[in-house]
């Protein structure tokens, strides 16, 4: 055997231009990999060695591990207009985009000068109004902006700042110069998912990310908790995300970040106004926020002042901003500078403000407020991209956004023009825009399409710090002349390369300097009600499926689907919604099919449909392996198994028992035992000893003879346990003992009521000089229930008197630590998350 020797350089190159077999620019357009005579650029070779050596089919294996990766991580978005409101998987572009060192200074330069240059402009418009008053900016160039919010003029931000974050969409010109195309400064987005990007990208190119000297993204993260955390004014004041909710189409991204930087991840909900200060609702009272990280726009920020219809703000949070008391990244009204109309003046604003032109410049502008500039538009209309001034679209004329003329049919084109005669205000013209093109893989090649950069700047001690790297948005044509993630788009890690060695950054604190606690902060009343919720509706489908395998059971033992035992079975799914009250029986595989995958109130979907609103809400507390259980048990009820067999119907019952189980155990063995584990204990105790009782009812009635109480050991998981201590067949009293009354077997009334009542008395509330509060009252009273009652005389009364009793602890639960129905009063309290 002899050892294969070096490649050849000539072999390199030859696998190299395999891989540009199909790569060919458009005439005209800058190209990120190739130069003007066809060879490829200096800083992109070694990539292109790394992936040639590689090869096609291990290039789509490594690949296809990154898919898999983002997908298990739960990394998704949403598309507005979806009626399915379905999350979408990311959509990755396997190819990073490269930029050199010596680009990226002069990138960084230029977006350091325009963050602080807007900042300064919005500081004037909310203030002074030195920029009208001087004749450099026309009011109705920025007063017919949505953001422009009346309520905040003459509204000092805290901390001297209307920016703390910010963003621009940049792209190349046909001579490889990079222009902004436009300012993200209302709340901007994909910082985390260019994070995600290069996680899946370094796990799949592990030898690109090692030998080149790539730039870590981590100290851009580092520095900016670490301002974030420093105006958290007070020692035991956090950072919050404000996050609209779940729908929104970048929420994973809102999760993601408050996860990685240790924050709070909150909705207006979470939030309340006390004499002019914000506070967080907590399972232990109230607790003060100082620092919000603003991710909903300005306009929902404030019912009271802002926008009356808006469900998911603050009331009274501009009065709070108003007193100084919080500060918000970024302040509300910062959108205005992402008005198209402003780049029409950022120029002459730039000029009169630093005394320079500004080194990155902007795409040509011209606003049709101005009666010159509108005529020149109007004449030449075919060569501009017509596009709103404010906002995203012009409604009734650009109902999709900006439109290139030329491409309109002569009736559009007259109906625009006419539209900006008589509405110039509304409208801006800027010039085409032809964007360069990068390399994506396709089919085995590389292929050229366009993309758009997208940096981010965060305000670190008065100085601004550009993150090392971007969301790089990349189009599926090689046309495009826009490219969204709401349409056809994907998405590309960004490696900036470093003149030198790359040191290593982690938000981790170095060893030596690493604080002790075993406790995280206090426990927002949203996240423990949803996690309360979550278990209840999880063990409410475990119950639902041990009475379908139960089904199966009977009629697999010959019985009838008139038979007694199987009757009662049906009885109960029907008082519990699982089935169609006016289902006809017909067999017990389609009994079984409309409980798994019916859409009735309380069949299996809607619990794991349920289960999965209330995990995706609390979602910066999951992990990808504890989100998983509760999809893959939403994937089971979606559709039946192709065989369609009566074994196939039930077998579905037993793998979802093993899902429920496998959730079950995360949160038992992978979640720290703090305040939000006991919310989704309490959760899962109540639900259980609820279950019990009830099927305890049904089938432990006289008239259920021998049979029923065998089926109610089987459904209460206790019939080993009942042979090995009784040697005998089923009888009431020792069924009813083991399955009710005995505090030892853990699938019993009296186990889950003695945990219930451990759980509340280490909960916030709990009062150190041993007074109970109305919960541990009610479960109390429920405990000496069961330990005075008598296995041989126990009967449905004292059960249904039971489950009442344990429905009116879960509504004082709720009043006392979700609604605060009582005084809120701050203590202090643990939060947790699911590893």
């Amino acid at each position: 055997m002899t050892l294969r020797g070096p490649r050849s350089t000539d072999t390199r190159a030859e696998r190299i231009l395999s891989l540009l077999t199909h790569y060919q620019p458009l005439p005209g357009i800058y190209d990120e990999i190739l130069d003007g005579h066809g060879e490829p650029r200096e800083h992109w070779k070694p990539v292109l060695a790394s992936l040639a050596d590689l090869g096609p089919r291990e290039l789509d294996r490594r690949f296809a591990a990154a898919d898999r990766y983002l997908r298990d991580s739960g990394v998704f978005y949403r598309v507005y207009g979806d009626q399915t409101g379905a999350e979408r998987t990311w959509p990755l572009a396997h190819v990073p985009l490269v930029i050199a060192p010596d680009e990226w200074r002069s990138l960084t330069a230029g977006l350091a000068e325009r963050a602080e240059l807007l900042d300064q402009t919005l500081a004037d418009l909310f203030g002074p109004g030195d920029l009208v008053r001087d004749g450099l900016l026309p009011a109705a160039a920025f007063a017919g902006s949505p953001d422009f919010l009346r309520p905040m003029v003459g509204v000092k931000p805290r901390g001297d700042s209307h920016l703390w974050l910010y963003a621009a969409d940049v792209g190349r010109g046909p001579d490889g110069r990079w222009w902004l195309l436009g300012d993200r400064a209302q709340a901007p987005s994909g910082a985390g998912f260019a994070l995600e990007n290069r996680l899946a990208m370094a796990r799949s190119l592990p030898e690109i990310y090692r030998t080149l000297p790539v730039e870590r993204l981590a100290g851009f993260f580092q520095a900016l908790r670490a301002q974030f955390s420093a105006l958290a004014a007070t020692t035991d004041s956090r950072v919050a995300v404000l996050t609209p909710g779940p729908l929104n189409e970048t929420y994973f991204e809102h999760a993601y970040l408050a996860r990685y930087l240790g924050f709070l991840l909150t909705e207006g909900a979470d939030l309340t106004v006390r004499d002019d200060t914000l506070y967080i609702r907590t399972v232990s009272g109230l607790k003060r926020l100082e620092m919000v990280w603003r991710r909903l726009d300005a306009d929902f920020a404030d019912p009271l002042e802002l926008n009356p219809r808006s469900r998911l703000g603050v009331p009274g949070l501009v009065g709070a901003l108003r007193a100084g008391k919080v500060t918000l990244a970024n302040a509300l009204g910062s959108g205005v500078a992402e008005a198209r109309s402003l780049l029409a003046f950022l120029p002459a604003i730039a000029r009169a403000r630093l005394g320079r032109d500004l080194q990155l410049p902007h795409i040509a502008t011209w606003w049709c407020g101005q009666p010159i500039e509108r005529g020149a538009v109007i004449a030449d209309l075919d060569s501009f991209v017509i596009a709103p001034a404010f906002g995203q679209t012009v409604p009734g004329v650009l109902d999709d956004g900006p439109v290139l003329a030329g491409d309109l049919s002569p009736a559009a084109r007259l109906k625009l023009a006419e539209e900006i005669r008589l509405r110039g205000s509304d409208f801006v013209a800027q010039e085409v825009v032809k964007l360069s093109t990068m390399p994506v893989w396709r089919d085995g090649y590389l292929e050229p399409r366009p993309f758009i950069l997208r940096l981010f700047l965060a305000k670190v001690d008065n100085r601004w710090t550009v993150m090392p790297g971007g969301f790089c948005r990349v189009g599926d044509r090689i046309d495009a002349r826009a490219v969204t993630m709401q349409r056809d788009g994907r998405s590309a890690d960004v490696c900036v390369l470093a003149d030198g060695p790359v040191d290593e950054t982690s938000l981790l604190p170095t060893p030596d300097k690493v604080e002790l606690r075993r406790s995280s902060a206090s426990l927002p009343s949203r996240s423990a009600d949803n996690l309360y919720w979550l278990a209840r509706y999880m063990e409410r489908a475990e119950a639902t499926l041990r009475l379908v395998r139960a089904l199966g059971d009977q009629t697999g033992a010959g019985q009838s689907m008139t038979g007694d035992g199987v009757r009662r079975i049906i009885d109960l799914l029907g008082a519990w919604e699982a089935l169609p009250r006016d289902h006809i029986i017909t067999d017990p595989a389609a009994v079984a099919g409309m409980v798994l995958h019916g859409r009735t109130p309380g069949g299996l979907n809607a619990l794991a449909q349920s289960a999965r609103g209330s995990a995706s809400v609390i979602r910066d507390r999951f992990s990808p392996d504890a989100w998983l259980t509760i999809t893959d048990l939403v994937a089971l009820t979606e559709k039946p198994p192709p065989g369609g067999s009566d074994t196939d119907i039930f077998d579905q019952a037993d793998i979802g028992l093993r899902i429920a189980a496998a959730f079950s155990g995360l949160a038992q063995e992978n979640m720290n035992q703090l305040a939000g584990w006991r919310f989704l204990s309490i959760g899962k105790r109540i639900e259980r000893a609820l279950a019990t009782s009830r099927i305890t009812r049904q089938f432990a009635d006289p008239k259920a003879g021998a049979a029923g109480l065998d089926v109610l050991l089987s459904l209460a998981d206790s019939q080993i346990t009942y042979r090995r201590r009784y040697v005998m067949v089923a009888a009431r009293a020792p069924v009813l003992d083991l399955v009710v009354l005995d505090p030892n077997n853990p699938r019993s009334v009296a186990f889950q009521v003695e945990r219930v009542s451990q759980h509340l008395k280490a909960l916030p509330l709990h009062s150190s000089d041993g007074r109970l509060n109305s919960a541990e009252k009610l479960i109390a009273r429920v405990l000496v229930d069961l330990q005075t009652a008598d296995a041989h005389t126990l009967d449905a009364r004292q059960l249904l008197a039971i489950e009442q009793r344990l429905m009116d602890l879960s509504d004082e639960i709720s009043g006392q630590y979700f609604t605060h129905r009582e005084a809120e009063q701050p203590m202090s309290a643990d939060s947790d998350e699911i590893q």
